[in-house]
């Protein structure tokens, strides 16, 4: 078949690059326009479209979806489908109509749970063990299409949302090319999703990385792993910011939730609400990331202290260097 890819970050390439790999044709790759990204700000190519120019297939970055060139620009490759991968925005119903077979999603959930653009980062978030790729049909209302595959992968109690993103890139990878076919050969049933039972996964916000130390001990480990690699987990200890990077739930009780109970060579002992974390990889605001062994040493933090709420950017308390 020939079919438009519609995608732009890491977590559709795999996808792109199995229908290049295919018996399939890939005339044109839709992503979005470039943006600035990384601590430069430099204007680069997003994923899909460095992969799709390596592969030399021509890029086309609209900025409106509803302009009419774009519909013409899809109809002059006479698409038979059309296969979306994390593209970023929704495609109107003149586009989706306009494939033969109209279009397909490829999308980081067991839907009818988690719709939205943070599916991985929000079951983490909740604690999820299970996560999965749906491939489903593209319509007008997010993620609300009927389901046509579905492939499951367990969530581990330390696995971050970055891992477990790049695992289900694969997955889904491989499922698309097996749905694509046996779509080709009228051989696949669309099931409808249970609206009851859908649930919605918005866009992280820098926000959210605060840790509210009220939480669990399971909680707070949750949403270290979930908001990782962006927009992390943090708080503020002795004045200043710390970017949490790595913790593990630890048996014991007691202390006020933020405080700090025992500091050990390794790691950094906190009450919460229900139980005790240790840190044990961590960021000062403006520095690499380090093990906590390293940064105890220059930083030589004390049982009784307490993590509070986020502080203005700047050195790290009285110990800054």
């Amino acid at each position: 078949m020939v079919i438009v890819f519609f995608g732009t970050p890491q977590f559709a390439v795999p996808s792109l690059e199995a229908l290049i790999a295919s018996r399939h044709r890939v005339p044109l790759v839709v992503t979005q326009p470039d943006r600035r990204r990384g601590r430069g700000q430099k204007v680069t190519d997003s994923p899909v479209k460095a992969a799709a120019r390596a592969a030399g297939i021509p890029v086309y970055q609209p900025d409106r979806l509803r302009d009419p060139e774009v519909e013409e620009t899809l109809r002059a490759h006479a698409p038979d489908l059309g296969v979306v991968a994390a593209y970023g925005k929704l495609i109107p119903a003149e586009l989706l109509r306009l494939p033969r077979h109209g279009m397909i999603n490829v999308h980081a959930s067991l839907l009818p749970k988690y719709r939205g653009a943070a599916p991985v980062h929000r079951a983490i978030i909740n604690g999820e063990t299970e996560t999965g790729i749906t491939i489903m049909r593209v319509v007008e209302t997010l993620d609300a299409g009927d389901m046509l595959m579905k492939s499951s992968r367990a969530i581990a109690p330390d696995d971050t949302s970055d891992a477990v993103e790049t695992a289900l890139a694969d997955d889904g990878a491989r499922l698309l090319i097996e749905a694509i076919d046996q779509l080709e050969a009228g051989a696949i049933r669309a099931e409808p999703q249970d609206e009851s039972s859908s649930c919605y996964a918005p866009r992280l916000t820098k926000a959210e990385g605060e840790i509210d130390w009220s939480l669990t001990a399971a909680q707070i480990h949750n949403r270290v792993r979930g908001l990782y690699p962006w927009p992390h987990a943090y708080s503020s200890v002795d004045g200043g910011r710390l970017i949490i990077l790595r913790t593990k739930v630890i048996d014991g009780s007691g202390g006020t939730p933020g405080t700090i109970v025992d500091v050990t060579r390794d790691a950094v002992v906190v009450a919460t609400g229900g139980g005790r974390i240790a840190i044990t990889e961590l960021q000062p605001e403006g520095r690499r990331p380090m093990p906590a062994r390293d940064f105890l040493a220059g930083h030589p933090l004390q049982p009784g202290m307490r993590f509070a709420s986020a502080v203005p950017p700047g050195g790290f308390g009285e110990h800054a260097r």
